[in-house]
Formats: structure tokens, C-alpha cells, sequence
């Protein structure tokens, strides 16, 4: 009945949140099939790593130039020697390699952390 004297049928809540997978297959097919939000969130991931790597190379080239630096600008440091070896030689060859391994593994351990928090998001 659709007169004025009939009583409307009782109104249904629809909420997309309780339906728990839509989100994560719209979020993967999103991913997949390249739309606007599934590159948008690419290239969200993919600045990340940028801008994570850009942070490590700095961090490891300013380290490393600041030992030319203090040799030229203290040459009498460059004089000083360690069990016979010269300050700068220890310091390229035997400083260098732990850090840079250092550097390499800080680097992996946040890119895998960032490559996770993206799946997660893809998979929420």
C-alpha cells in the first residue's frame, strides 16, 4: 500500500565496515589494477623508500666526509699513528666496513619495516 495512511517498512542500517573482506579485496584489486587510489598508495610506498634511502646516504656521506675534513683542517691528526698504522688508513679501512654494514643493515631492517606497514595497509 502507498496510500497516505500506510506505514513505511522499517528501516535497514547498511554499513560497509561490517563487511569485513570488501576492504581488503577493493584495496588489493585497487593495487592491481593500477586506479588512482591503488597508484596513489604505490607511490606513498615508493617515496618512502626514497626518502629512506636519501636519510641513510646522507648519514653515511657525511660521516665520511667529515674525515677529510678534520685531516685538513687538523693536520697534525693525519700524523697520528695507531699499533704503527696511520689515523687515516685505520679509519678508511678499518672503520668504514662496520659502518657501512651498519648503514646496510639499519637500511633493510627499515625498508622491510615500510614494505610491512604497506602490505598491512593493503591487506586492512
Amino acid at each position: 500500500m502507498t496510500g497516505p495512511g500506510a506505514i513505511p517498512p522499517a528501516r535497514q542500517r547498511v554499513v560497509l565496515a561490517q563487511r569485513r573482506g570488501a576492504r581488503i579485496v577493493r584495496s588489493r584489486v585497487e593495487v592491481q589494477e593500477q586506479t588512482e587510489v591503488g597508484d596513489a598508495m604505490v607511490r606513498g610506498l615508493i617515496r618512502a623508500q626514497l626518502s629512506l634511502a636519501l636519510r641513510v646516504a646522507l648519514a653515511v656521506g657525511l660521516l665520511f666526509g667529515v674525515v677529510p675534513l678534520l685531516l685538513v683542517a687538523f693536520p697534525a691528526t693525519a700524523e697520528v699513528a695507531v699499533f704503527g698504522v696511520r689515523l687515516p688508513w685505520l679509519l678508511a679501512g678499518a672503520v668504514a666496513g662496520p659502518i657501512l654494514l651498519a648503514a646496510g643493515w639499519f637500511f633493510i631492517r627499515a625498508a622491510e619495516r615500510n614494505e610491512q606497514d604497506f602490505t598491512d595497509l593493503v591487506d586492512d
